[in-house]
């Protein structure tokens, strides 16, 4: 990287741009000026990568931005595999633990919550109602290793085709929440002539019930009242036995963390992601598992990870995902270009290239090991991608459902979530925004954009809070009580 008077950066030789550190000669911060004479026609690159083509001759020194740079599609080489090699795994006995939540499965918890979930819309209500008659009791004040419980509620379940694709959507996350290691029992709760029928779910799954996993039907019980009252009483009997676990040192190779970025703007590329990158290969080198998603948002970026693809099988199915899009796009009158938001584009990032670009840089360097649908459970350690839309609450709660224990969010405009039962981290990815938005932002990645810090320092210094808030220190989001409203199963296919 090279910087001209600590004003603007240029990330590569190769490019034809470079970024404005702060707002210069009518550029605002993070957007970015040509450096060279760029015809119409041409590629703009940033990254040493495409991330548009200028539509008008644009001048040396000139802003670049959604009026001289426009999107296009182009040719690019997927060249599976060519990049894997042999990850160098942290020996066992040097790996790093933190304090969690041994479920005897396999799986491990970063949290103990319960859960009250519903199979439809009808019965969100009644399953929001539990949650809060427990909260409003204070029982669990006497219980000190639980966490709390969370009412999650949706706006699907009926009027659905159940062979299409939303539908299943909707029972993979059912049954990825279910399973969740953050959660020490659950409640679902259904109405009983919905479409997504708890009797089903089980059936599909394999679910059995049992002193922790436990269903209800409100036209079977009497009712709103009756369940309300009935799903309480269970609740405060199971207490003890959730109550019963408490945390113990696990390896971090328990640890599955799902790669987030939101309200993304032009430092997100070459602060926060990269760092957050850099923590994920700490991660999967010991053991560890990272989920990157949001199909749309690396669209244009793919080829770098399927250079990086495991096998070429592995590669193909990422491609696979990225047709489905191109064709899902289509079918519905939108392009792939329709993200970067208006806020991204006023934070500098001017096609889905460059945002694509900037994101897929959370993934880190290792290999890819694994590609996989909306919720699908994740078997695979290491490196994967989940399928998912690029609105960030849909598809962390697709993250979650896989299997992720944590969440990883990076921003540059200042995006509020939080994820229960997963607890959220947020990254600012400029110092300004940071100091703006201090209590909801976790650690400040502006310090690599101000020199003061190199991507691995902060690195490694996401990794250790990571570890943190794994063993039990609540992140920003968490205190400020974020995580039930973001509960968005992604709903597509027919609702009649």
């Amino acid at each position: 990287m090279s910087s001209d008077t600590s004003t603007f950066l240029q990330l590569d030789p190769a490019d034809n741009v470079s970024v404005a550190l702060r707002e210069s000669d009518g550029i605002p911060a993070g957007h970015k000026k040509a450096t060279v004479m760029i015809q119409a026609g041409k590629a703009v690159r940033k990254f040493n990568q495409i991330i548009g083509f200028a539509s008008v001759d644009i001048a040396v020194g000139e802003h670049i931005h959604t009026h001289n740079c426009d999107f296009a599609s182009f040719e690019r080489d997927y060249a599976y595999g060519e990049d894997a090699v042999a990850t160098a795994f942290v020996p066992e006995g040097e790996r790093s633990t933190f304090m969690g939540f041994d479920r005897g499965n396999g799986k491990v918890g970063t949290r103990n919550y319960i859960g009250v979930l519903s199979t439809v819309n009808c019965s969100a209500t009644v399953a929001k109602h539990i949650a809060a008659e427990i909260e409003k009791s204070a029982v669990l004040d006497n219980y000190p290793n639980i966490d709390g419980i969370v009412g999650l509620a949706h706006g699907m379940g009926c009027c659905m085709d159940a062979k299409d694709e939303g539908y299943a959507n909707l029972q993979r996350v059912l049954d990825g929440y279910i399973r969740h290691p953050n959660f020490g029992a659950v409640l679902l709760i259904g109405l009983g002539c919905e479409v997504n029928q708890v009797s089903y779910l089980l059936e599909n799954f394999g679910l059995g019930e049992s002193r922790t996993f436990q269903t209800m039907v409100m036209q079977d019980m009497g009712g709103t009242r009756k369940t309300v009252e009935a799903g309480v009483s269970r609740i405060k009997e199971i207490l003890p036995q959730v109550n019963a676990i408490e945390r113990v040192p696990l390896a971090v190779s328990g640890l599955s963390v799902a790669l987030q970025c939101g309200g993304s703007d032009g430092y997100s590329g070459i602060t926060a992601n990269p760092a957050m990158g850099a923590a994920v290969d700490i991660l999967v080198r010991q053991g560890g598992t990272a989920i990157l998603s949001e199909t749309p948002e690396i669209y244009g970026a793919e080829h770098l990870l399927t250079r990086r693809a495991a096998s070429r099988e592995v590669g193909e199915r990422l491609i696979e995902r990225i047709q489905w899009w191109e064709d899902y796009t289509a079918r519905n009158g939108g392009v792939m270009d329709n993200n970067p938001t208006p806020g991204n584009k006023a934070g500098g990032l001017t096609t889905i290239l460059e945002k694509s670009l900037g994101a897929a840089a959370k993934g880190g360097t290792t290999n890819l090991n694994g590609v996989y649908k909306y919720a699908q459970q994740v078997d695979t350690r290491g490196f994967v991608f989940m399928d998912g839309p690029g609105y960030d609450p849909c598809a962390i709660t697709g993250q979650v459902a896989s299997g992720a224990n944590l969440v990883c969010f990076s921003t540059g405009r200042g995006s509020a979530f939080g994820f229960k039962p997963a607890p959220s981290i947020k990254l600012a990815t400029n110092t300004p925004m940071f100091n703006r938005l201090e209590e909801d932002m976790d650690i400040n990645c502006g310090g690599i954009i101000d020199g003061e810090k190199s991507v691995a320092e902060v690195g490694q210094e996401i990794f250790d809070y990571l570890i943190d808030v794994a063993s039990g220190k609540p992140s920003k989001s968490e205190m400020l009580g974020y995580g039930d409203n973001e509960f968005v199963p992604w709903q597509i296919g027919t609702v009649m």
